[in-house]
């Protein structure tokens, strides 16, 4: 699985994109949003910029794309060939 990291979120992390080996990840089948954000929390647990809270803090305000269909529902099943975008909320005018 692909995770693709937007604005905020990237900044917290550090990078623009993460794979995800749903394989590593025993004892999630199935394998929702829910558990691929505690994935992510665990992998990133500080931020990488000064100035952007830690990711666990910006995921509580992101909408996410998976394969291009937006959700904001955490029990939504994911699959290893999967495509989520992780989309904090943008400013704009």
């Amino acid at each position: 699985m692909n995770v693709r990291f937007f604005a905020a979120a990237a900044a917290a992390t550090g990078v623009e994109e993460h794979r995800v080996d749903l394989a590593t990840l025993a004892g999630t089948d199935p394998f929702t949003l829910a558990d691929l954000a505690a994935a992510l929390v665990a992998s990133y647990p500080a931020s990488a910029s000064s100035h952007t809270p830690p990711l666990a803090d910006v995921l509580t305000r992101c909408s996410f794309l998976v394969n291009e269909v937006s959700t904001r529902d955490l029990a939504s099943e994911l699959n290893a060939g999967d495509v989520v975008d992780v989309l904090p909320p943008f400013a704009g005018g």
